[in-house]
């Protein structure tokens, strides 16, 4: 049996992204080698990027074009905002290690299979 990719495509070489090869932030999929400063092109990590109008760039880079355009009316996010994260439903992963996402009704903790 073959393993099959994800039906999900690279957002900047608009390539198959596998699982192990995979990037996702703001609902937006990357290769890991694509996930980079559109500046400089350096190599960006999931704690070090931010965004601005949908494009990624280091911190350097970023506070610099901030600057430039005077930052105030421009639409951007850091990856410490982790707000999006909490809301966003878990990725398949995830999922498989995370057990169920049924709730107590009584506590509204989580309710794992061994519990049922």
């Amino acid at each position: 049996m073959a393993f099959s990719g994800s039906q999900q495509k690279c957002i900047a070489c608009e390539k198959t992204v596998y699982i192990a090869e995979m990037i996702s932030t703001n609902g937006v999929v990357y290769h890991n080698t694509c996930f980079r400063c559109n500046h400089c092109n350096g190599k960006l990590a999931l704690s070090n990027y931010s965004t601005l109008d949908g494009v990624l760039y280091c911190k350097p880079h970023f506070e610099q074009i901030l600057k430039e355009k005077g930052g105030a009316s421009l639409k951007h996010s850091t990856s410490l905002g982790k707000q999006n994260e909490l809301n966003r439903s878990p990725s398949k992963v995830s999922a498989l290690f995370s057990g169920t996402q049924d709730k107590c009704a009584a506590c509204k903790k989580t309710v794992y299979p061994l519990e049922k």
